[in-house]
């Protein structure tokens, strides 16, 4: 006896034609993947180049120095923006959405600059805009944050965000590189640009942090709303101290609620031991962790820097738009949002290469105390406001690096109990 059975139909994909603009190290290996992935129905029909006389890999028919002539073509229906010009970026986004175009960018310094137009924009011409590529290269955590975590409440998400800063950071304490060797070895593998200081001077990960932001709390910050720094006053005593102690240095950003109605946010060089899953991600690989109220911890990990693993991204949203996939921004649309604070404390380790320049003055309490000729360091207890209020921390031969269990939120703080620089003995 044979059954009928009425299989579902499945949604019908639509074939995607793409104006590329950039052909740099993603732009480029963005064409690769498409060459290797017929089935996915997208072609590229032009790339929009700045210049012209560039040799390149494939024929010159390819090019066009105009926008105008990808904008402006009713054939091309996404436009794949890969600049690394984050103002034209803007531009370009803006003048594609409104043409009714969607849009897919990895340009996070451009998205978290624009966050709230770009979201007004997709609002009122009704198109998509998507940028996983914008965070984390080849993790799909903007997705992941979109959809598994729509409901579920998150406590904090945290981790490794700029690949560049994380093979730097693994090549001194692995193979005892410099700062200056490490750095140029990442350059020359393509991890770093050729101005690094987007990534070794921590925008790069405040930005990717502003747009994790939104999507998993539903906040639209700037950088200039939390506290960041990067890498480059990490210096050869602290990486020596991190190795008596079994500890590592990761540049993490960190998200986390510190009560029912505040979240603390911040960028900042960070030991991290040996049983945390940070302690791993190695190289240019980046590391996530997210912690929530029902699913518990998860542990994301992938390639951070390099032109397939970005491209990969780049590829997964083109493929998502075959169905029409829009972010739908649910965190930021509900009522009784977390709000961004710099009101609790952080436990930190300070050095200096001159005891005068630590600000003393400036900490709650002190644990420890190390002084000796061009080595000083504090660990202490520090209010977040006076971080962000005062800079003496970044001053030349300073660094910072948070504690392993960093945050000291108001409540344990008035448990602990406030103790004076005098009675610690240490004015």
């Amino acid at each position: 006896m044979s059954t009928n059975i009425n299989k579902p139909s499945l949604p019908v994909s639509k074939p995607l034609t793409l104006g590329l603009f950039g052909f740099g190290v993603v732009g480029k290996g963005l064409y690769d993947v498409l060459q290797s992935t017929p089935a996915l129905q997208a072609s590229i029909k032009k790339i929009c180049i700045k210049t012209p006389d560039k040799k390149r890999a494939i024929s010159q028919n390819h090019f066009t120095t105009s926008s105008e002539e990808l904008l402006n073509d009713d054939s091309i229906n996404v436009i794949v923006e890969l600049i690394d010009d984050a103002d034209a970026a803007y531009e370009i986004v803006k003048a594609a959405l409104k043409k009714g175009k969607a849009v897919v960018s990895a340009n996070k310094k451009m998205i978290a600059a624009h966050f709230e137009e770009l979201l007004q924009l997709q609002h009122e011409y009704k198109t998509a805009f998507l940028y996983e590529g914008s965070c984390c290269a080849s993790i799909p955590i903007i997705r992941n944050l979109e959809e598994y975590y729509d409901n579920d409440l998150l406590t904090s998400v945290k981790g490794i965000v700029n690949g560049s800063t994380n093979y730097i950071l693994t090549k001194i304490f692995e193979n005892d590189l410099s700062f200056k060797d490490a750095l140029l070895q990442a350059q020359q593998l393509g991890f770093a640009e050729s101005d690094p200081s987007l990534d070794i001077e921590g925008h790069d990960a405040a930005n990717k942090l502003t747009i994790l932001l939104a999507h998993a709390f539903g906040n639209i910050a700037t950088p200039n709303d939390f506290i960041y720094n990067g890498i480059t006053s990490i210096k050869k005593t602290d990486t020596i101290l991190a190795h008596e102690k079994h500890l590592k240095i990761k540049l993490v950003a960190t998200a986390q609620k510190i009560n029912n109605n505040q979240l603390a946010a911040f960028v900042l060089p960070q030991f991290v031991e040996a049983n945390d899953e940070l302690s791993n991600v190695s190289n240019e690989f980046n590391g996530l962790i997210t912690e929530s109220s029902f699913a518990d911890k998860h542990f994301f990990k992938g390639k951070g820097a390099g032109a397939y693993p970005t491209a990969a991204a780049v590829l997964s949203d083109i493929s998502a738009l075959r169905y029409d996939y829009k972010y739908e921004y649910k965190k930021y649309l509900q009522p009784n949002k977390l709000t961004l604070t710099n009101d609790y404390f952080l436990k930190i380790f300070v050095s200096a290469d001159d005891l005068e320049k630590i600000n003393k003055d400036d900490f709650e309490w002190i644990e420890e105390w190390h002084n000796e000729a061009s080595n000083n360091w504090v660990i202490g207890i520090i209010h977040a406001t006076k971080l962000q209020e005062n800079d003496w921390w970044k001053q030349t031969g300073v660094s910072l690096i948070l504690h392993q269990n960093p945050i000291v939120n108001n409540v344990e703080y008035k448990k602990i109990g406030k103790r004076s620089l005098q009675l610690a003995g240490v004015i």
